[in-house]
């Protein structure tokens, strides 16, 4: 078939500049001492969405699920909080009130999290779970984009501007990729279980004692069928 090369190239626009724009994103967390901040941005980010999503401001009461949201809470971040009793609290109409009671919980539990883990290991998982999850949905998202592409190539459009519906769409896989990066990274690092260097060195002296006993017992047992 005939090449059309301008819509090649406007393709590969869109695709250089997401490049882009996830590569700058990476230097800038490789530079960062820490990313402390960004994940307090990205909790009050994903709490705005969650609450929107189940309680969204200015639709009916009929309308709302609250119990999926207290739901969604507990599976994704851990804590499990009195969101039904906040809600019927809620004086602001706008989900305001709501929300800022709901980062301010989930923050005093991940504050607790970084007492007990320590503030240097914390910021290190922090950091590391970012970058991950930077790779992994960029790799996911390029191959959604080349699935949309074929998925275009094949399409006739009708009165549609293929390169324009390219640009829509990658548009779109772009901004939920980033989405998913935020959401990722908040759940795990909320989810994570690290065990601080006193709780590793005590499992380790149980286990050494477990061990002791053990042996002295099957001793026990062979000094009985020696006798």
């Amino acid at each position: 078939g005939i090449v059309d090369h301008a819509a090649l190239e406007s393709r590969d626009d869109v695709a250089n500049a997401q490049r882009r724009v996830i590569y700058q994103q990476r230097t800038d967390l490789m530079g960062a001492p820490d990313v402390a901040e960004a994940v307090k941005g990205i909790r009050e980010d994903v709490v705005a969405q969650l609450v929107d999503q189940y309680v969204p401001a200015g639709t009916p009461e009929e309308q709302w699920d609250v119990p999926a949201l207290a739901q969604a809470i507990e599976r994704d971040f851990g804590p499990i909080l009195p969101v039904e009793e906040w809600v019927k609290a809620e004086e602001a109409g706008d989900g305001s009130g709501l929300r800022a009671k709901i980062i301010g919980a989930l923050e005093s539990a991940y504050d607790l999290k970084v007492t007990n883990v320590g503030a240097e290991v914390m910021r290190y998982i922090e950091k590391e779970v970012m970058l991950r999850t930077l790779d992994q949905q960029w790799r996911e998202h390029l191959a959604a984009m080349d699935y949309m592409r074929q998925g275009i190539s094949l399409r006739s459009y009708a009165q549609k501007d293929p390169k324009q519906e390219y640009k829509r769409e990658a548009f779109e896989l772009f901004s939920a990729m980033l989405g998913r990066i935020k959401f990722d990274t908040l759940t795990t690092v909320s989810k994570i279980q690290v065990r601080s260097q006193a709780e590793v060195e005590r499992e380790e002296l149980e286990r050494q004692q477990r061990e002791r006993s053990e042996h002295e017992s099957q001793q026990g047992a062979v000094d009985r069928t020696q006798e």
